[in-house]
């Protein structure tokens, strides 16, 4: 299982709406091969912070499978235009656990 982590900065004003969005997006990235669950984390010290966690089977689900999908298009369509900071986004894999 890899651990996909990304940290989101939304533009201030629009953390409502996002969020809305975030829950339409789930069914583009849920319906990806290799997709087992994501949640969304919003921080209680900074607004407009959220941090994003999805766990898929192999690295290659997140960055072949679904970054090369139409569903990623939908996603980007949908999620891409509240960052500010564009998202870094990092693999994880258990050491221990």
């Amino acid at each position: 299982m890899i651990l996909e982590v990304a940290l989101l900065n939304v533009i201030s004003g629009k953390e409502n709406k996002f969020e809305n969005d975030f829950v339409t997006a789930g069914q583009y990235i849920g319906s990806t091969k290799g997709y087992i669950k994501h949640s969304l984390k919003k921080c209680i010290e900074q607004q407009g912070k959220y941090i994003l966690f999805v766990e898929w089977e192999t690295l290659e689900d997140h960055t072949i499978g679904f970054r090369q999908s139409a569903q990623y298009q939908d996603w980007k369509k949908l999620l891409h235009h509240y960052y500010d900071p564009f998202p870094v986004v990092e693999h994880y894999e258990m050491v221990i656990g």
